[in-house]
């Protein structure tokens, strides 16, 4: 294994070819609006890497098939917020608070995490495995001091990956912990959506966030999903505006490891995790004209629903100093048969 250390400066707008090998090609570059990005291509597709934001997974393309929710970006910009910029197929949510706020709470959506301007990024390179890594370092005084170190591994031949995180408390107190792995697969119609837990596993969210305007037609639809199954077809995309979101908690009573899929064709979409990393899970299901997104499979330590809900349902994780939480979540796509 060797390492090729990253720096801001080496990015330009022209693509610049860093790697290649048999079986991988990496490519760096800068978008025009000034974003770094890195490329890493195998023989089945390519994922592209924002090393020093956050480490986003901008787009993802596996099997001829592009991975990422539809949205209205077409590349990604500058921002201290998620929703400046988001059209990604994966981002980092949290680490000290995580999703959608309530008036009362003191944070952004989905927290400082997303878009972080990291550290430090390398590519760690092995022959059969390409990995790239970032550090960022969150100190406030007076408050929080924490280590996050991402990564998201590549192995050759592989149409799925991997996306770490190990988030380390410096400070001399505990820190609370939220996380989330969010990641926004595309919506592709008549899609079917299966998993290895129970009916009883999801609670549709009955409340109404802020930025969800609600028509007649969706209020209907949404109460007779009150006393359904969880729908399993994305059959019915008008039906999915606003969004429609299932909640999934305490899942580590039902299984290990979750493992959800999301046929299309030939293919199916897949999404693996650890329920002792991750004890919950979202289903967010959108589609209209500007935004089509079936995030299938959104695991979380906690349900997205701010600091302060987190923290009176009593689900927020605590790190005592010096204490270390690593988190692997495994997705992509795969031929059936």
């Amino acid at each position: 294994m060797f390492t090729i250390p990253l720096y801001k400066e080496q990015f330009a707008k022209e693509r610049m070819l860093i790697l290649k090998s048999e079986s991988f090609e990496v490519n760096t570059f800068k978008y025009n609006s000034g974003v770094e990005a890195v490329e890493i291509k195998n023989t089945k597709g390519h994922l592209v890497v924002l090393p020093f934001m956050g480490q986003m997974i901008w787009d993802a393309k596996f099997l001829d098939t592009d991975l990422c929710m539809k949205n209205m970006f077409s590349e990604p910009k500058p921002a201290k917020t998620i929703v400046e910029t988001y059209g990604c197929f994966a981002f980092h949510a949290g680490m000290i608070r995580m999703g959608c706020p309530t008036p009362q709470d003191d944070h952004s959506l989905h927290g400082e995490m997303p878009c972080a301007s990291m550290d430090s990024a390398w590519l760690e390179v092995c022959e059969d495995k390409i990995v790239i890594k970032g550090m960022y370092e969150y100190v406030m005084g007076f408050g929080d001091h924490y280590l996050a170190t991402p990564s998201v591994h590549l192995a050759k031949d592989a149409s799925v990956f991997d996306i770490n995180m190990a988030i380390k408390n410096l400070a001399s107190v505990d820190m609370p912990l939220q996380y989330m792995c969010h990641i926004n697969a595309a919506y592709f119609e008549n899609a079917i959506m299966t998993q290895n837990l129970p009916n009883e596993a999801f609670t549709l969210r009955e409340s109404i966030p802020a930025h969800v305007q609600p028509t007649e037609q969706w209020l209907a639809y949404n109460e007779s999903l009150k006393n359904s199954p969880p729908f399993s077809g994305l059959d019915k995309p008008e039906m999915h505006d606003p969004e429609i979101v299932y909640f999934l908690d305490d899942i580590s009573t039902f299984t290990d490891r979750a493992e959800f899929r999301m046929e299309i064709g030939d293919k199916r979409l897949i999404t693996e995790f650890s329920t002792r990393e991750f004890n919950s899970t979202t289903r967010w299901i959108l589609c209209n004209g500007d935004q089509q997104v079936a995030a299938y499979a959104i695991p979380a330590t906690c349900r997205p629903e701010g600091f302060l809900a987190a923290k009176r349902n009593e689900t927020l994780i605590y790190l005592e100093s010096g204490e270390e939480r690593c988190f692997s979540v495994r997705t992509g796509i795969e031929t059936l048969g």
